[in-house]
């Protein structure tokens, strides 16, 4: 392969930070009555983690007419605009919102708090929400921590064990919500659910309205559509309960404080469905890095999260055995493909590469997920 990536930042956005930073003061002005010169002197983006959501750092700083300053560290998650080729058709940031503040309300999962959300589009260009910020370190993606020096690869294998279990301990809690279907049935559109009897055939039927979607242009992937055909094929017999899934679960979406988790981010992918989803994502959300780091000729991080030892370690906090990890672990890499598709799109977009002849060619899990298909991954 060529040399690995160095690092630098993608594109993700053609917003102008200081017409930001000065259209969300006047706004959060207007939420906060009591403030009295309220100031936010800068706006910082982070590229750290993640593909998907614009993120925003900033303080904000206001008198509250007593001679009291107030500072207020807050994130605002912001929807993508279309023209920036975001990674999903549409972002459900009232979802988001309300599966926040839920999980916070009925469990002791670290989530940040929910402020304020604004579903007028007019301020931004897209619906938006802000909520507290929390100090943490996230398992870095760019360049992924399997790939030289990092905090996480400089680990000792027990505190990556001890990120490991802490991280299983997030699922095993989540999954165990009661009647999540039916407090996080807002999570469905009312056409996902007409897709099918089960909340694991609405999760696919979106799956493929999302590959569907990005391929409008007229690039489709071979590969991604043999990924659809083998999962018909191989569905699971018995999908087991349905629980809250995070949905994309991954250690590069946790923030941690002496190798626990301090803050669990990231709910674009929130649905419910079978357990097995949020596992099958933890896995392979590792082992995509791993492959990445291999395929450079690096050693990688290959003590952290083994498939194995993850399904153990779930059952020993659940009393559920992980079932049919095959299909669940294709279907996330199926997922992770579709991400490439779109984001190699985006790249070609902003000038940062050439659309390939062949479209697989975009596909960083490509070799992989043709194994996994082939039956030939995890052996």
């Amino acid at each position: 392969m060529d040399s690995p990536p160095s690092g630098a930042d993608l594109t993700r956005t053609s917003r102008d930070l200081e017409q930001l930073r000065f259209a969300l003061q006047g706004w959060l002005m207007g939420r906060i009555p009591q403030a009295a010169h309220l100031q936010i002197p800068e706006v910082t983006t982070s590229a750290a983690t993640g593909m998907s959501s614009e993120t925003v750092i900033f303080p904000a700083i206001w008198d509250d007419g007593a001679g009291h300053v107030h500072t207020e560290d807050l994130v605002c998650r912001i929807a993508p605009h279309p023209q920036d080729v975001p990674v999903f058709p549409t972002y459900d940031m009232r979802g988001q919102f309300e599966t926040l503040r839920l999980v916070r309300e009925l469990t002791s999962v670290p989530v940040p708090a929910v402020r304020w959300l604004e579903e007028d589009t007019s301020l931004l260009g897209t619906p938006f929400f802000l909520m507290d910020r929390v100090a943490g370190s996230a398992a870095p993606d760019n360049p992924p921590y399997t790939f030289g020096s990092n905090w996480v690869a400089d680990a000792t294998a027990e505190q990556r064990r001890t990120m490991e279990h802490s991280v299983i301990d997030v699922l095993a809690e989540l999954h165990d919500i009661a009647d999540a279907e039916e407090r996080f049935g807002f999570l469905f559109t009312p056409t996902e659910m007409a897709a099918g009897p089960s909340p694991l055939h609405r999760k696919f039927a979106r799956t493929r309205a999302w590959y569907d979607w990005t391929v409008a242009s007229g690039v489709r992937s071979p590969l991604v559509e043999r990924g659809f055909a083998w999962l018909e094929d191989h569905w699971p017999k018995d999908p087991g309960p349905t629980v809250l899934s995070w949905g994309d679960s991954r250690v590069g979406n946790v923030l941690f404080r002496d190798f626990l988790p301090v803050a669990v981010l990231d709910w674009e992918m929130a649905a419910v469905c079978p357990r097995e989803v949020d596992l099958g994502w933890l896995i392979y959300a590792h082992y995509i890095f791993q492959d990445m780091a291999t395929g450079y000729g690096m050693p990688g991080v290959a003590d952290f999260l083994r498939r194995d030892e993850v399904a153990a370690c779930y059952e020993s906090r659940t009393g559920h055995t992980p079932r049919e990890l095959d299909f669940y672990t294709a279907y996330a890499a199926l997922q992770y493909a579709i991400v490439f598709l779109r984001t190699g799109s985006r790249s070609v977009h902003f000038g940062e590469q050439p659309m390939p002849d062949d479209p697989d060619e975009l596909l960083f899990n490509r070799e992989p997920l043709e194994r996994m298909l082939a039956g030939t991954y995890w052996s």
